[in-house]
């Protein structure tokens, strides 16, 4: 995985289809996606439960791009081999998630992935200043962790902090919740680079017409370049 600053759309695959999880991934990598986003929620650290390592290893020889695993659990330490084995690219853990994310990411990264932290909403910028150098992302959450379809949160300011203290460092700054043409610009110009979205690319779309994924992921994806000078 290279790393740069250019837009990217990772859909979340929690409002896919779930009896048809392997074509509706590669429906969204042909129609554009650049990474596929798998939320993964354990029912206690959020009031919802998704899946767990058996499927993201299903999910794996269906995706050809980046797996991106956000793991809304607590804890975390105990389950990072079983993501790694099954498959994840980047496996991101919460600030909030236990007392020790340090030594969370530099064992997902000692497991071979690449590492990221989640902020909450409410969880200051500065709950990741020293964790940069440890770090290949961090996901600002603009909703509260648990459910898609929820309203965009506008945390431009957090987000901005966030660049600044990024600086120059390899780090993607990626946004989790209610993506859509109108909140992309806010949250590209503020400097995110990795784009999250659920039901504002499913929608409208299926397996069998997957047409209207790409026309989403478009004009998310052309609103946040344009906002930020880098469409061509």
């Amino acid at each position: 995985m290279s790393f740069d600053r250019s837009i990217k759309i990772a859909p979340s695959i929690l409002s896919a289809d779930f009896a048809d999880f392997g074509r509706e991934i590669r429906a969204v990598e042909d129609q554009g996606a650049d990474w596929v986003h798998v939320d993964v929620m354990d029912g206690h650290f959020v009031p919802n439960l998704t899946f767990g390592p058996p499927a993201v290893k299903a999910f794996r020889p269906h995706v050809n791009t980046v797996m991106d695993v956000h793991l809304m659990i607590a804890p975390v330490d105990p389950y990072i081999d079983a993501f790694a084995e099954a498959g994840a690219d980047i496996l991101t853990a919460h600030v909030e998630a236990g007392p020790h994310i340090h030594r969370t990411l530099q064992a997902i990264r000692g497991a071979g992935m690449k590492a990221g932290v989640a902020l909450n909403p409410g969880t200051p910028a500065d709950a990741v200043a020293h964790l940069l150098d440890l770090t290949d992302l961090v996901c600002v959450m603009t909703v509260n962790p648990g459910f898609g379809g929820q309203k965009f949160i506008d945390l431009t300011d957090k987000i901005r902090s966030l660049r600044a203290m990024i600086g120059d460092r390899p780090v993607h700054i990626e946004i989790d919740g209610g993506v859509t043409p109108d909140t992309a610009p806010l949250v590209a110009r503020a400097g995110a680079d990795v784009l999250v979205a659920g039901s504002g690319v499913f929608k409208g779309g299926s397996v069998a017409d997957p047409a209207p994924y790409g026309e989403n992921i478009r004009a998310i994806r052309d609103s946040a370049e344009l906002a930020t000078g880098q469409f061509a």
